[in-house]
């Protein structure tokens, strides 16, 4: 897949999964694509990993499938982000 169909499923992907998961996530578009791409990147290998039994480094294609699979894996990389970057309320 090409640069511009990995920025585009980035942002639609992106979008979406702010749009779902609960909570106020900062960014702005830059980091709405960036978070997509690489949750079409977690979906992708998910997916691969769940269906073949290998753990390939693949991205999800520009398809209702792959966005939905995208969606999920920002989902996820929200998710893992959070965690990450959760400061303590001491």
């Amino acid at each position: 897949m090409n640069i511009l169909a990995w920025v585009v499923l980035g942002l639609i992907a992106g979008a979406i999964a702010k749009a779902i998961y609960p909570g106020r996530q900062g960014g702005g578009v830059l980091a709405t694509i960036i978070l997509g791409i690489i949750g079409a990147f977690i979906g992708g290998s998910l997916g691969v990993f769940f269906s073949t039994g290998r753990f390939v480094l693949a991205a999800s294609t520009l398809s209702i499938t792959g966005i939905l699979v995208a969606i999920l894996g920002a989902i996820v990389a929200i998710f893992l982000w959070n965690l990450m970057t959760r400061g303590s309320t001491v």
